[in-house]
């Protein structure tokens, strides 16, 4: 069942929000070439409990880790190493999220480690923008077919490819609630948009083939092509007249 959220709880959700997103700008401060995932894993903690809040991740479902870091052809749920060590060149994810007063924040970056690839630019300013694209259509009365439609579309004129095993969600007191949010659909179809939906609208975007696999530690999901893949999301809450970014670094 899908929790629609009054004023005072998005209030609510908003501090979770800005905590998840103050955490998110440590981290990309940080990023560099030389540094390890376990040391952006270990700020954005710090960081968290600074706050009072705690990293949404950190044991959920038996995860291991604070925050999700994934590098270059690894898609989602990367586990933070002190043996991965970020490269010149390469495409860094980075997924957080904070449960701050009953209420979680999530949202995801992907950040270019020095000088990348005209291809790897490319494919982060299309993921990013594709959420734009999305969050467009998240006018009270739409579908979610709409959002997902436009993500899909937006994507496909580039070439590129959106994952269609994972998909976004909504959020609250649990950090996945329902509707799940696809990053693909058909206009007009899908649940409706309604005031006081709060949803992570999460495009997941590959350089190649949309197919991804798992890999053997249950965590992490690469691209099956080996290819490049971006990640961009935001925690947004539907409202009368606005779509409210939860989650703005």
């Amino acid at each position: 069942m899908i929790q629609i959220k009054n004023p005072e709880q998005i209030k609510a959700m908003k501090e979770a929000g800005r905590i998840t997103a103050e955490g998110m700008a440590i981290a990309i401060e940080n990023v560099r070439e030389g540094v390890s995932t376990k040391h952006l894993d270990k700020l954005i903690r710090e960081y968290y409990e600074k706050c009072g809040a705690r990293p949404s991740f950190l044991h959920y479902g038996g995860f291991p880790a604070s925050a999700c870091i994934s590098v270059n052809d690894e898609v989602i749920h990367g586990i933070p190493s002190s043996s991965r060590i970020l490269q010149e060149g390469d495409i860094v994810k980075i997924d957080v999220g904070a449960f701050y007063h009953g209420y979680h924040g999530d949202m995801a970056r992907t950040i270019a480690v020095g000088k990348v690839s005209d291809e790897a630019k490319l494919l982060i300013d299309v993921t990013k923008q594709s959420f734009y694209e999305g969050i467009a259509q998240l006018k009270p009365g739409n579908r979610l077919g709409d959002l997902g439609y436009a993500v899909d579309s937006y994507v496909k004129k580039f070439g590129f490819s959106t994952v269609k095993r994972y998909v976004g969600h909504g959020i609250g007191q649990s950090v996945h609630e329902s509707p799940d949010v696809p990053n693909y659909g058909t206009p007009g179809r899908g649940v409706r948009v309604c005031v006081g939906m709060v949803i992570a609208v999460e495009p997941m975007v590959n350089v190649g083939t949309d197919e991804v696999r798992e890999l053997s530690d249950g965590w992490t999901v690469k691209t099956a092509d080996g290819k490049l893949s971006a990640h961009y999301e935001n925690t947004v809450a539907i409202l009368p007249d606005e779509v409210l970014i939860l989650t703005q670094v």
